[in-house]
């Protein structure tokens, strides 16, 4: 016993795990355990125990009652992607209420004639046409901030949704190969029609607990990390790869900068350009400005029909331009970020349909689109060689250059211009409200001065007596002429006197400058009036009778108002007489 023991103490560890059963001392080391291992000595032989941990049961994959006659899917099974088990709450959009009262119409007819028994059915079928026909009218002509509105809906099938429904087997990968796996962006190989393709995309949450697990599908430097690895592996393998864009933009909090998102970003938008497969890009939500370019750098870029792609959201624009995100619906207008104006632009190559109300009317009808666009841009995309290929995808961002350099120098030529006003328009209003506040002060100043009485008088006389056939009766001018002098005679008197004589001096001068235009329309060129500063000055006259207008009555203007008004006539002088000289008219 004693020479056994210290022979086994004396032996190394190496020498007693090695035998031919790779066990110890005869026993399997698999048997063994690992939490725990006991030696009893007996004489001259050694017993072992191994405390073994229980282990859980698992849970099989796949589904119990598989459908052998289904040819693909099966591998959904795998996925934790799987349907929702609660039936998500409508959620009703401001602009589709109109549709609800509808929808409430015809529930309530229903169910009325299940109550009564009576045939509603004409009542019914007229309600249902003219839902239909609601709800065409309002999807085709639906506003920039509408359909981003519907890009945002939280039922819109996600990225998930449309592979499964479009592949025949799709199996995710996971991993960015340093250390995480970000699941704002899902990756994987899937086969259409017996094509493998590589699916790279945005996911979104299809609830709230999704949507924080998917951190509302704004990706980490890990993610897009993670879309770089598989695009590098699809290049390697020759699969062509599709990416579906759905995000409001990169994610950006103090983590992700100190792990460079912009680098990560920069990089995949270098190495997208040098895929030597087929790359095919499809906005099926919003694209959110670089978040969505990290993948986006693509031969084809195709866009659901309500889907939108933007530099910065409508509500930031807004606030950065108007001050106010109220301004949104301006601002989506502004951007030119639907499918449709995108399209117009060169920026995307396609538009692909949705049903009425959205993709989330019918997702499987819009996934069945998807999958004919990728099919159809495969076609094309094909039949190019390698050398081919990459140059289609350089040359497409090189004519959206083009296109944005041609946009950029209409728009410095048109900010170089004075902006053109519709004159005769803004002269009429003028001229308007003028007159009918120098009838207002005149009426003032004879109430002030005690003449209103022979005023209203002579104004009598003058209705009856006036005619267009017959001229005016020298004793009624007579009359208006005597009553006009000794108005101008006693007006210094009047308190609103210096306000009366600026608004009729603001009129003589509308009426030079209506005099001005009146001449450039008789075949005078128009590059001579847009040399003059017209434009400006009746900019000038209008805030002043603003201003003038928006205050109040005062007696006596102090000596610095007289000297301003004074140089700032002077100036309207000058500027109509170098416009008059202009037009040669002196």
């Amino acid at each position: 016993m004693a020479s056994s023991s210290a022979t086994l103490a004396s032996s190394a560890a190496s020498d007693l795990l090695r035998s031919s059963t790779g066990g110890f001392t005869g026993v399997p080391l698999r048997t063994l355990g690992r939490t725990g291992l006991v030696l009893k000595r007996r004489d001259l032989t050694v017993s072992v125990t191994a405390k073994l941990r229980k282990v859980k049961k698992k849970e099989y994959p796949w589904s119990g009652n598989l459908d052998p006659n289904v040819k693909g899917g099966v591998l959904t099974h795998l996925s934790p992607f799987k349907p929702l088990k609660e039936k998500p709450k409508p959620v009703i959009l401001d602009f589709e209420k109109p549709l609800l009262d509808l929808e409430k119409k015809i529930s309530d007819v229903r169910k009325m004639a299940d109550e009564t028994g009576l045939d509603f059915s004409d009542q019914i079928s007229s309600l249902e046409n003219k839902y239909q026909k609601a709800l065409k009218n309002l999807y085709t002509h639906l506003t920039p901030i509408q359909r981003v509105n519907i890009a945002r809906h939280p039922h819109r099938p996600t990225c998930l949704d449309h592979i499964f429904n479009i592949t025949d087997k799709f199996m995710e990968l996971h991993g960015d190969r340093n250390g995480y796996d970000d699941p704002a962006i899902v990756t994987g190989l899937g086969s259409i029609d017996g094509r493998t393709y590589m699916f790279i995309g945005h996911q979104k949450g299809r609830n709230t607990k999704e949507s924080i697990n998917r951190n509302f599908g704004m990706p980490t430097p890990h993610g897009y990390r993670k879309a770089l690895r598989m695009m590098e592996y699809a290049d390697h393998h020759g699969f062509p790869v599709v990416t579906f864009i759905d995000t409001p933009g990169a994610y950006a909090d103090l983590k992700s900068e100190e792990l460079n998102q912009g680098e990560a970003i920069a990089h995949n938008l270098r190495s997208m350009f040098g895929l030597k497969v087929p790359v095919i890009s499809i906005v099926i939500g919003e694209g959110g400005s670089g978040g969505a370019l990290a993948i986006g750098c693509a031969n084809k870029l195709l866009m659901l029909e309500n889907g939108v792609f933007y530099v910065a959201s409508p509500e930031a624009c807004a606030a950065i331009l108007w001050k106010s995100s109220k301004a949104a619906p301006k601002a989506a207008k502004k951007l030119k970020i639907t499918a449709t104006e995108l399209c117009k632009l060169k920026v995307a190559d396609g538009v692909i349909p949705e049903p009425l109300g959205g993709a989330h009317v019918d997702p499987s009808w819009t996934s069945q689109q998807i999958k004919i666009a990728i099919n159809k841009a495969m076609d094309e995309l094909t039949k190019m060689n390698t050398e081919d290929l990459l140059k289609h995808r350089m040359l497409k961002f090189r004519k959206l250059e083009v296109q944005i350099e041609k946009l950029k120098q209409q728009i410095l030529k048109s900010s170089s211009q004075p902006p053109k006003l519709n004159l005769d328009k803004t002269i009429k209003k003028l001229e308007e409200k003028l007159e009918k506040e120098v009838d207002q002060e005149l009426s003032e100043a004879a109430k002030a001065l005690g003449l209103t009485q022979s005023l209203s008088k002579l104004r009598d006389e003058f209705s009856k007596a006036s005619s267009d056939d017959q001229p005016l009766d020298p004793l009624l001018k007579g009359k208006i002429e005597k009553l006009q002098a000794d108005f101008n005679r006693r007006l210094s008197a009047a308190p609103n006197a210096n306000k009366l004589k600026k608004k009729h001096g603001m009129l003589k001068e509308l009426t030079k400058v209506k005099l001005l235009l009146s001449d450039r329309n008789k075949d005078i060129p128009p590059a001579k009036i847009s040399d003059s500063k017209v434009e400006v000055q009746i900019e000038k006259l209008k805030q002043q009778i603003l201003k003038s207008s928006s205050q109040p009555p005062k007696l006596d203007l102090d000596e610095t108002l007289k000297k301003l008004e004074e140089k700032l006539e002077k100036e309207v002088d000058q500027e109509l007489s170098e416009a008059a000289k202009a037009l040669g008219l002196t």
